[in-house]
């Protein structure tokens, strides 16, 4: 705690126009006592303390020039976050104190445990990753009070692991991913850490293979959503180029000439692009993309396969059904799309191609 008598006398004497003589005349002390409370050499007692700031029309608070602190659990977290910022490592003083004050907060003991683990990059005695794990055990044993749906007892579980892989523990790391792996949450740090840390080639390349299709998954229904965000603002190059890019992504995956999961996922990208030109008010193009996609839907529909097992280059653990849940076939997946874009003109040209004999 920092303090400010000394400036703060001096200032509120200059600012009364008082020589140090005419002050310590009025204080009833001596003019060597008035230099030595200025320059830091010795603080007035109390009582004389409250005479200074009664003298002065002033608090003591603003006499001594202390400023209290925003103790409110949300102002010592973003304190926090704002010393992590600029790694201040006085965070690490005021984790251990908050932690003192509040011993069994889990969304307290959770944010220091984070915060020693952010400290531990790098440190060469690796305390703070030891402390960031304790933390964590504990905050585990408080996970009831948690009420952020972004933190559950498996995201804590990852985060003990990368302090695992930080203190060179990579196949205790490794243990504890596999445990919480529920949905391939952590197939792509497993396979990364199997290949890069441990040199288990083998052994990482399924759960590379599945890291590889979750993600790409997750990035077609980004880059689809993101594209119709473009072309609201009426963006259409930007939309059409995120689209065009990720079909050119999803190409080395198509494994020979038979209509594949790959292609199914393609045509609904080209059924969106579709809906761009129309709203660009390029029929011909749109016309073109559906016709493509009609064709595709057709070979697919006639020897559906929804396994992925044997997608180039992608190795993995056994044959993965994939379905995008907009239709148990292909022709009605892009039917769900259209109905969902609410295009009448693109929907007409589908079902007039549909027709077309």
């Amino acid at each position: 705690m920092e303090l400010s008598l000394s400036e703060n006398i001096r200032t509120f004497r200059k600012d009364k126009r008082l020589t140090q003589e005419q002050f310590a005349e009025a204080m009833g002390v001596t003019v060597g006592s008035v230099y030595k409370w200025e320059t830091g050499q010795s603080i007035p007692e109390l009582s004389m303390l409250v005479e200074i700031a009664d003298f002065f029309d002033t608090s003591m608070d603003v006499l001594l020039g202390y400023r209290t602190k925003d103790n409110r659990l949300s102002a010592i977290q973003e304190r926090l976050t704002e010393y992590c910022r600029v790694r201040n490592p006085e965070a690490l003083a005021e984790a251990e104190k908050v932690l003192k004050k509040y011993p069994n907060s889990f969304e307290v003991v959770h944010a220091c445990a984070r915060i020693f683990a952010f400290f531990g990059v790098g440190s060469k005695d690796h305390h703070e990753t030891r402390r960031a794990l304790e933390l964590y055990e504990q905050a585990k044993l408080l996970i009831a009070q948690n009420h952020d749906p972004e933190i559950s007892e498996q995201t804590i579980s990852g985060e003990m692991a990368s302090a695992f892989i930080i203190l060179g523990e990579k196949e205790k790391s490794i243990e504890l991913l596999k445990k919480n792996n529920a949905g391939g949450a952590y197939s792509d740090t497993i396979g990364m850490v199997l290949a890069l840390g441990l040199k288990k080639y083998d052994e990482a390349e399924p759960f590379l293979a599945e890291s590889l299709l979750l993600n790409t998954i997750g990035l077609v229904d980004s880059v689809v959503g993101y594209a119709l965000v473009l072309s609201s603002r009426r963006d259409y190059d930007a939309a059409k180029q995120m689209l065009a890019r990720l079909i050119e992504y999803l190409g080395p995956f198509k494994d020979g000439e038979k209509a594949d999961s790959v292609d199914k996922i393609t045509a609904g990208m080209h059924t969106v692009m579709a809906h761009i030109h129309l709203l660009e008010g390029k029929r011909d193009e749109a016309e073109a993309c559906l016709r493509g996609v009609l064709a595709t839907v057709r070979q697919f529909d006639a020897a559906p396969d929804f396994g992925v097992r044997s997608t180039r280059n992608l190795t993995l653990h056994n044959d993965t059904i994939l379905s995008d849940g907009l239709g148990a076939t292909a022709a009605e997946s892009i039917q769900t799309i259209l109905d969902m874009l609410e295009n009448r003109e693109l929907k007409q040209i589908w079902k007039e191609l549909n027709h077309d004999k």
